[in-house]
């Protein structure tokens, strides 16, 4: 009966500050341990649950730590030296980053493990492709939501887009993303990621004085990363023979290397192959 009671009571709202001291006032130390363990296991439980919706309003890929990142091949500006783990100076601040590189250096990984490190801090993170957030504003014009989807980006701390110049956007798109770049101004932090030069961006909005526009914005804010180096993909690529335990461990047949020389054809042909598909993808 007690315990019913006390299941039920402790859902409803927080005691007031009169009812805390009353109940301090007369507690043993027993009372006012076992009151406390409740209180901290309490909180534990509501951080851990408001994390897990930030998580999922974040809308990340996938879990990529920032312990671990490899920054060596990456050139912060002048000024800005690499992040620390868990560091949001740069959410902080409301500024703005565009990772900038050639497929497989590591722009997503990074952007998704800066989000993580913003939602496990208390900030509220979008992530989004270029394209999804494009085609999700165009579907919330279309249901006449357009206001509302926009107002809901707006409001997140830290807003990430990847893949920007990966599919190349009509003039309605290019406006909607606009907009929405016009309205981080406002303190809000965000990450673009391409593998687009800036000179180039003409090519991705159909418009090279929309792309002026909102690189004028990036630019007012923002810090221009550059990955270099080898890419990862082509570092660990199966095809190359470079991963041969992987193989081993799926098919338990080990896989022999291919020679060296069809390994430098294959990954010249691969990304000479990747580079161009970009480029045409890239075609107004």
């Amino acid at each position: 009966m007690l315990e019913a009671s006390i299941g039920a009571n402790a859902r409803k709202p927080c005691f007031s500050a009169i009812v805390v001291e009353e109940f301090l006032a007369d507690a043993t130390m027993s009372d006012l341990r076992a009151v406390d363990g409740i209180a901290a296991r309490q909180l534990e439980v509501r951080a851990q649950n408001a994390l897990e919706k930030r998580m999922r309003k974040a809308r990340s890929p996938a879990i990529k730590p920032l312990e671990g990142y490899d920054l060596s091949q990456v050139a912060f500006p002048e000024g800005h030296g690499e992040p620390e783990p868990g560091s949001l100076a740069l959410v902080d601040a409301g500024q703005d980053l565009v990772f900038h590189g050639k497929t497989g250096r590591g722009r997503t990984h990074l952007a998704i493990a800066i989000g993580i490190a913003a939602a496990n801090a208390g900030k509220s993170v979008r992530f989004s492709t270029a394209a999804q957030l494009v085609m999700h504003l165009v579907e919330a014009k279309g249901r006449g939501t357009l206001r509302r989807a926009l107002e809901d980006l707006e409001f997140v701390d830290l807003l990430i887009i990847d893949e920007l110049g990966h599919v190349p956007l009509d003039v309605d798109g290019a406006r909607l993303l606009f907009r929405v770049v016009s309205a981080a101004e406002t303190g809000q932090s965000m990450v673009t990621a391409t593998n687009i030069e800036l000179g180039r961006w003409g090519t991705v909005f159909g418009d090279d004085k929309m792309a002026s526009a909102i690189i004028d914005r990036l630019v007012c804010t923002g810090r221009l990363v550059e990955f270099d180096g080898t890419s990862y993909r082509m570092e660990n690529a199966l095809m190359l023979g470079k991963r041969a335990d992987f193989w081993s461990i799926k098919t338990g047949v080990p896989m022999r290397a291919c020679r060296k020389s069809t390994a430098v054809f294959v990954d010249f042909y691969l990304t000479e192959y990747i580079e161009r598909r970009h480029l045409v993808a890239a075609r107004p």
